[in-house]
């Protein structure tokens, strides 16, 4: 079967265009709904491909009946053999005459964006020879990554400026098919930095004095159409530097979305813009400060909490034994309690837990004159039952289910005893 027509590859502003069903095939089934994909002879629709989502639109046409029918393009993709398939939802008889339409707004978009990144790609290369490894359209905003190291900041503003300068000199971008053994000659000499793996005429994209690229997507008829380039930043990825950037309307979208958050911020913070930064620093210094009050705080607590405890408990046997759980207190100042008050009492053992969702953390701790390895006695007695934990000889700790926590702590506290100094 001859593959469509592409029409957008002659004329990315083409919005409509009539065309024949040569092919239907059903693509799944599910609650009694199928979803099929139709070829044409021809078609505008671009499919995924190169890192460029695919366009939506609807198509229209007559039933045999003779009622008109419009039918959403849900997506499109191209198989392995170069066919391009609409997916839908109600099929179309083979040659059923059709008219398709672009949903536009989408593929401005995805001009706008996909011509600014060869723009953007081509800035990189001459300005720090940084070459693009990959392009990526999402939905909101766009990425390139780079084969080298994350750019400094006034670097990435120069190459912001020289983008949106070229932008502004409204520069033609066009399309021109070269042969196969001449694309191979322009990538030899540099004019050309990649190739498809296919033969045939090679698709240029050429925006004139920057750069030609082979490339079967849709772009703009001049640099002016970009409509500005906003860079949002950049991050280390596994093969460079990931650099993201919004064009066009979504740039302007995006800076409306900054500014109502940066409203929102300066409200709530009871500043202008200009003094965030200030006012930031000044949150963050009353944070840090709040969260060493608090440990103080926490630690005195903790302090008097085992002062008590050690009222509460006397020695038996030689040996303070103190078995307490808690459901209103976090793991964290459980730890600290055990420590300060087998810090602070002679003979003492404590076998602390706090629970929290449906896991109980466990603490085993004993005074520096006791001379049992809580560690190794609590890791024991753990791995009996399938768990895991450990520790060093004055402090252990693990995690245990609820219902099996009694056991656990009856276990640890039968241990104690044994292992504890006997007095006459």
């Amino acid at each position: 079967m001859p593959t469509a027509e592409r029409l957008y590859y002659k004329d990315s502003f083409l919005r409509s265009f009539t065309a024949v069903v040569t092919d239907v095939r059903e693509l799944a089934s599910s609650q009694g709904e199928s979803l099929w994909q139709l070829a044409f002879d021809r078609t505008a629709f671009y499919p995924d491909s190169g890192g460029q989502p695919c366009d939506l639109g609807q198509i229209r046409a007559t039933s045999p009946g003779g009622v008109s029918l419009e039918i959403p393009v849900e997506s499109v993709e191209e198989d392995e053999h170069g066919q391009v398939w609409h997916a839908v939802r109600k099929p179309l008889s083979i040659h059923t005459r059709i008219e398709g339409e672009i949903e536009w707004d989408r593929r401005l978009d995805h001009m706008q964006q996909h011509t600014g990144q060869h723009l953007l790609s081509a800035v990189f290369l001459r300005e720090l020879n940084e070459p693009t490894v990959s392009f990526h359209l999402g939905e909101s905003t766009s990425t390139i990554d780079l084969a080298g190291t994350p750019p400094a900041h006034h670097s990435l503003e120069r190459i912001e400026r020289v983008v949106n300068e070229l932008i502004a000199e409204d520069r033609a971008v066009s399309v021109r098919y070269v042969s196969r053994a001449e694309a191979e000659s322009m990538l030899a000499s540099g004019a050309l930095r990649k190739l498809p793996d296919r033969s045939g005429e090679i698709r240029l994209i050429e925006i004139n004095g920057i750069e030609d690229n082979a490339c079967g997507g849709t772009h703009v008829r001049s640099t002016g159409q970009i409509g500005g380039m906003l860079l949002r930043g950049t991050e280390k990825v596994s093969r460079g530097v990931r650099v993201e950037f919004v064009c066009g309307l979504r740039a302007v979208r995006t800076a409306r979305v900054d500014a109502g958050i940066l409203a929102r911020v300066t409200a709530a913070l009871s500043v202008g813009a200009p003094e965030i930064p200030t006012a930031v620093e000044r949150l963050k210094a009353e944070a840090r400060n709040g969260a060493k009050e608090r440990m103080e705080l926490r630690e005195q607590l903790a302090d008097y909490h085992a002062a008590r405890l050690a009222v509460e408990v006397p020695i038996t046997g030689g040996l303070r034994l103190v078995d307490r759980n808690w459901k209103d207190r976090d793991a964290s100042y459980v730890r600290l309690l055990a420590t300060r008050l087998t810090s602070a009492a002679p003979s003492t053992v404590a076998i602390f837990s706090s629970e929290e969702g449906g896991k109980v953390s466990l603490f085993f701790a004993r005074s520096l004159d006791l001379g049992f390895d809580c560690g190794r006695i609590l890791k024991e007695a753990l791995a009996q039952r399938g768990l895991r934990g450990g520790g060093s000889g004055d402090l252990a700790q693990g995690e245990v289910p609820t219902e099996q926590a009694s056991a656990l702590r009856s276990s640890l506290a039968e241990s104690a005893r044994s292992a504890a100094p006997k007095t006459l």
